[in-house]
């Protein structure tokens, strides 16, 4: 994707590794101060070996937690302003439906968080949504801001926006070594960049950058099966591509939480997804254990056979996507400990495409040493003891 007219120079104001959507967006911001940027990335861009492609992600308000939650109406502001921008539309609304147990604590969270007073029964939510078939008791939270994004389209739009204002991005092109100090030496498999400042956001690769950087972050690469399903009838349950999104909590037959939309990849089916998945090497991504190379196929299959009785039972298309995990799900936004000049943006543990506007904003603003738009607390590093080791 690099353009072949794009200057070779070896310094920047500012180094960006990975561009997928943490650090395209980390790198728009940049760009938009003024400051000449550049952006790595190892593969030749468009890929589908890390974690922002494809054709869909969810965007919500609904969050348990609170810091996520007020993080939002900036998020959804600066999607629109990207597609005003672009001139194009990133994100089609939906509505989303957290379903769930009565009193269940984190749809409860989410219900306070919204502001919503009113929950949908069993009833309720089969009469308005004749798709989905809730167990007795059972009941929905819905938020109407949420939709879904349209994930290759933003990724290019960022992108392209970046370019505008002046960035390069360069792809195809592997870092091999990070020197750190006052400038930071980046050398990669085409050449070698200096900059005052670093940031580091390359996905499930991020962990083993650091430790060349003295740190061990608790960070776990997860291959996720990503399924598309066909409706029996086509047309006749309100899902396929026009039904609303999804997602469960509290579930005792899921208990990290299934997820669902539309399908824009694939008109016609409805992709459902387990928020889980195999711990993973991601250079060789493509290697799961023999005995059970799809885990997670049969959990899905049985709440589809209860929930969403509409759909086929086994996905007629399967995917994969890279997920990076933080034991507590939370993403690390923070200086490294010992660098100041080096900033780490990882561990989106599966929920992160939606805020990666404010995200990108936030690594702009710690690499610019100034004081963050958001309290940083659950983001920091620090959070996890015994992270700082030997260089």
């Amino acid at each position: 994707m690099a353009a072949p007219s794009q200057p070779q120079k070896s310094t920047y104001d500012v180094i960006v590794i990975g561009a997928g959507i943490q650090g395209s967006f980390t790198a728009y911001h940049l760009a938009q101060r003024h400051k000449d940027t550049l952006l790595l990335e190892q593969f030749l861009l468009p890929h589908t070996r890390g974690s922002s492609h494809g054709g869909s992600r969810i965007i919500r308000s609904a969050y348990a937690q609170e810091y996520y939650s007020r993080m939002m109406p900036e998020s959804f502001h600066l999607w629109q302003q990207l597609e005003a921008e672009i001139d194009t539309t990133l994100y089609r609304r939906t509505i989303l439906l957290v379903l769930g147990p009565p009193g269940e604590p984190e749809l409860e969270t989410c219900r306070r968080n919204l502001g919503v007073d009113k929950v949908l029964d069993a009833a309720e939510v089969a009469q308005r949504f004749p798709g989905f078939r809730l167990q007795t008791g059972q009941v929905a939270v819905l938020d109407s801001t949420a939709g879904v994004l349209f994930a290759d389209q933003a990724l290019r739009a960022v992108q392209e926006v970046f370019r505008r204002q002046g960035g390069t991005l360069r792809d195809g092109e592997k870092v091999l070594r990070i020197e750190p100090g006052a400038t930071v030496t980046v050398t990669t498999t085409a050449g070698v960049y200096k900059a005052p400042r670093l940031i580091i956001t390359a996905g499930a690769w991020t962990g083993a950058f650091v430790e060349q950087l003295g740190l061990r972050l608790p960070l776990q690469p997860l291959r996720i099966d990503v399924c598309y399903w066909r409706e029996k009838q086509p047309g006749s349950s309100s899902l396929g591509s026009v039904g609303p999104c999804f997602l469960t909590l509290g579930l005792s037959q899921a208990p990290h939480g299934i997820y669902g939309l539309p399908s824009i990849e694939y008109p016609g089916l409805m992709k459902v997804c387990h928020h889980h998945g195999s711990p993973t090497d991601p250079e060789k991504p493509d290697q799961t254990p023999s005995s059970a190379p799809h885990p997670d196929i049969a959990v899905l299959s049985s709440f589809i056979s209860s929930y969403l009785p509409g759909l086929e039972t086994q996905p007629a298309v399967m995917e994969t996507c890279l997920y990076t995990n933080t034991p507590d799900g939370d993403f690390i936004l923070d200086r490294h400990p010992k660098f100041s000049n080096i900033v780490i943006g990882a561990g989106f543990s599966g929920h992160g495409f939606k805020l990666a506007p404010v995200v990108g904003k936030l690594l702009c603003e710690l690499s610019l040493g100034e004081k963050p738009s958001y309290n940083m607390a659950h983001f920091a590093i620090t959070r996890f003891p015994g992270v700082l080791g030997a260089a």
